[in-house]
């Protein structure tokens, strides 16, 4: 009984705490942190204090407001509020060396600069194929300098929180205060309460990624907390014909011919990043490209295997093609670096009537004519397209790509497709600009959310023709019938689906149909596997367990279970079990394996663990206001002390009882 009632006390107390609580604060549940991450060397991103930083809001309207939060504004520190105009990083590194006087920073991506990249000027220096011991006059972008535009503000550190809003409705109730109660009027503020927020981000990992790893090692507890995890995740790959899934290493009398893509992309708030350019484009067409060899590859099997290869964790030094090469090289993989015949890579392909081909002659190399005769195969696929393949010349460098690190290992033969010459096209490289606007994806405004799903837009039929040229050329490289090469064609219908799910509308039927859940990875994982996989008539039960089946073999296939389509007049989708060559293949940088946390061979970034993310707006009161009712609220105490003290040593006197003589009648 005592436990109830005090139960019921403690959830009375949380309830009204509650509820105090929501009278105070106005929660923002739509927010994108900046957070901390970590190499061999340093740390970069953004963090706040532990118990979360404070500050009046401050809205910036142009550069030259940042004079009211910097040195006027009579009421530090300010949390100022920008929109995505202003997020440049000349007012970021403004706001970052008078810190003293900046709580934090919200940004509201709303209008576009003509150009932004907080990403470096040479995307993954060093890491890849040109460094100081090969190639050293390539090193360092010194003959193309790839990204000209490229700032490196995502490779600064902030001693203060920065968040992205992503909901106009919060937008709004957070200008609607400031204007209520903070504007600026003739010089000066408005009186109090002013207009505050609050951010909560403070990140577990400091100093480098040694350092956090060391730490993470160290908890010994029965429910340790990680500080720092490794980057990466999955990479998504299938062979035309595969292999067993338990035998690593050499296959005699096969070759392989590679085709890759990257899969990943960042931006200054990680999970804001859409990469349209960067990666989906890319992808995309590789995807597409998969599709359309899944006919001919059957009907006319290839004397040479074809992998495609989808690396994840690219942008922070090639994390996934690294693993690969590493496998490869100590028999961990299905095939090894000597099955490799050639590699072609689909980089940034936004709407072009000509792709750029980018090929390695390298001089440790004997195999430069399979290089030359993957151009002409490139060249002589494009019969009645609206597209053409162009040489970008010997003395061009290999822009950033996954190829570098296969060539950092052994002299592969290879190419890499991009939309552009020399530096990048791209005036988004690497920022949320890179979205579906930048990609041209435009739709009219009469349709609906399931008609724009099915409109083929330009951008679509572009990459469908890339996406054609490259299933051709990859089909001939293989050793492939020439008679059959007419007959592969990609379909623009899945080309315009997959553009629509990955950057407008993720929550749509198509993607449904496949699978429910968001990580780009098993998106691209269960696409991949509709799209070049084989429809069953196992059962759920059967998909799960088809080794119990007699033919049926997870050595050579995954099997999934796909959610289908849901007819007409149902509410029941039509599920199914896919026979696939797909699997993901761990892309965890080998450092980790390896224990080497300091590593220049592989990667070593890391992202800080966090206990929580929270933002929140309230009313402050002034100083003086707070400091008188602390001082009534001390002065209450020690009222309340002393009338105590007089009650407890006069209780006798206070409460004794007269006593009534025993005789008393009633």
């Amino acid at each position: 009984m005592q436990h109830a009632i005090i139960s019921t006390i403690l959830l009375s107390y949380n309830v009204s705490c509650n509820a105090v609580a929501q009278k105070i604060y106005v929660e923002l549940n739509n927010t994108v942190p900046c957070v901390r991450l970590l190499n061999a060397t340093h740390q970069i991103g953004c963090q706040s204090s532990i118990s979360g930083d404070t500050g009046v809001i401050h809205v910036l309207e142009s550069e030259a407001d940042l004079e009211w939060p910097l040195s006027k504004g009579p009421n530090p520190p300010y949390m100022v509020l920008l929109e995505s105009s202003l997020f440049t990083k000349s007012i970021m590194m403004k706001m970052k060396n008078a810190s003293s006087r900046v709580a934090g920073v919200v940004v509201v991506p709303k209008t576009s600069q003509p150009e932004f990249s907080p990403h470096t000027t040479c995307p993954n220096e060093n890491t890849g194929v040109y460094t100081e011991t090969y190639d050293h006059n390539l090193a360092h972008c010194n003959t193309t300098v790839w990204n000209p535009r490229g700032n490196g503000l995502s490779y600064e550190e902030f001693d203060f929180p920065v968040f992205s809003l992503k909901e106009d409705n919060e937008t709004e109730v957070i200008k609607q205060c400031y204007f209520d109660h903070n504007r600026v009027v003739n010089g000066s503020g408005l009186q109090y309460p002013l207009c505050a927020m609050q951010l909560f981000s403070h990140m577990h990992a400091v100093t480098d990624t040694a350092t956090c790893m060391r730490r993470s090692s160290m908890d010994f507890s029965t429910s340790p907390v990680m500080v720092c995890d490794p980057l990466g995740g999955y990479n998504v790959c299938t062979f035309i014909r595969p292999y067993n899934s338990t035998a690593f290493g050499h296959k005699e009398n096969e070759s392989v011919v590679i085709a890759a893509a990257r899969l990943d992309s960042r931006a200054f708030f990680l999970e804001d990043s859409t990469g349209a350019e960067g990666s989906v484009s890319g992808f995309v067409t590789l995807l597409a490209a998969a599709q359309a060899l899944r006919e001919a590859t059957q009907e006319a099997p290839p004397t040479r295997n074809i992998l495609f290869a989808f690396f994840h964790g690219e942008v922070f030094d090639y994390i996934g093609s690294s693993r690969m090469v590493y496998d490869m090289k100590n028999n961990m993989f299905v095939i090894d670096l000597d099955n490799v015949h050639s590699i072609l890579e689909i980089g940034q392909v936004k709407t072009s009537i000509n792709v750029w081909t980018y090929k390695c002659m390298d001089i440790r190399s004997n195999n430069n004519e399979s290089v030359t005769n993957l151009v002409k195969n490139l060249q002589s696929s494009t019969a009645g397209l609206n597209l053409s393949f162009v040489e970008t010349g010997f003395s061009q460098p290999l822009p950033p790509s996954s190829f570098q690190r296969f060539l950092r290992a052994r002299a592969i033969p290879g190419i890499v497709l991009a939309d552009h010459q020399t530096d990048f096209n791209n005036r988004y490289y690497e920022s949320f600009y890179d979205n579906a606007a930048h990609l041209n994806l435009t739709y009219p405004s009469n349709l609906s959310p399931e008609e724009q799903l099915e409109f083929v837009t330009d951008t679509a039929k572009s990459l469908t023709e890339v996406a054609t040229a490259v299933a051709r050329a990859l089909f001939k490289q293989a050793g492939g019938n020439n008679s059959q090469v007419n007959k592969i064609n990609a379909d623009p219908k899945t080309v315009t689906q997959m553009l629509y799910g990955f950057l407008v509308r993720s929550n749509n039927s198509w993607f449904q149909s496949s699978h429910q859940a968001n990580a780009l990875t098993y998106l691209v994982q269960y696409l991949l596997a509709n799209l070049t996989g084989t429809a069953t008539n196992l059962t759920q039960s059967q998909c799960k367990k088809p080794d119990e089946l007699p033919n049926e073999s997870t050595y050579l296939y995954s099997y999934l279970w796909v959610q289908g389509v849901v007819p007409p007049n149902s509410t029941q989708r039509e599920s199914f079990c896919v026979r696939t060559a797909v699997r993901l293949v761990k892309a965890v940088s080998p450092a980790f394996d390896l224990g080497d946390y300091v590593s220049k061979e592989y990667s070593t970034w890391t992202k800080s663990q966090w206990k929580f993310i929270k933002a929140r707006i309230f009313l402050v009161a002034s100083r003086d206001l707070e400091m008188l009712t602390l001082g009534v609220g001390v002065a209450v105490l020690f009222t309340s002390l002393l009338v105590t003290y007089f009650v407890s040593t006069k209780a006798d006197v206070l409460f004794s009882s007269v006593r009534e003589p025993n005789n008393t009648a009633y």
